[in-house]
């Protein structure tokens, strides 16, 4: 399997809906609560893509760009988008869609960054382990 074909059946998709027991003061998902959801996701590609353990180590710029209300779905989509030797980015989106309509929205955007580690728990080759494991 190819690197692409990789990405693409390691995309990872998750619905989940928004209750009050997360919202903030406005009623709007809280924020940390958003990124906790987006490491998850994140994880859980990097982890399918590499079938190495992976760990988060920085968050590049997270746009919110709309609020999610209490009483809607999300659905987070990570896909990886690119890959170094001992480190993948992972792009996460979430949408939101009110529970009852079709309609949905972009609300956020980020890019978590994950090292793949060795049974020392130190930095290993992404693209040889892969190579080794085909």
């Amino acid at each position: 399997m190819n690197i692409e074909e990789r990405i693409e059946k390691s995309e990872t998709r998750m619905f989940k809906p928004v209750f009050a027991t997360n919202t903030n003061h406005y009623d709007t998902l809280h924020g940390g609560v958003a990124m906790h959801m987006m490491d998850e996701a994140a994880f859980i590609a990097a982890t399918r893509f590499t079938r190495l353990p992976v760990v988060t180590v920085s968050s590049d710029r997270i746009n919110f760009n709309k609020p999610i209300p209490s009483g809607t779905i999300v659905e987070l989509v990570a896909k990886v988008t690119e890959v170094g030797r001992t480190s993948l980015k992972v792009g996460i989106d979430i949408y939101v869609e009110q529970m009852y309509e079709e309609h949905r929205e972009l609300a956020i955007h980020g890019v978590l960054t994950f090292v793949a580690l060795g049974e020392d728990k130190r930095p290993v080759s992404i693209l040889e382990h892969l190579e080794r494991n085909v």
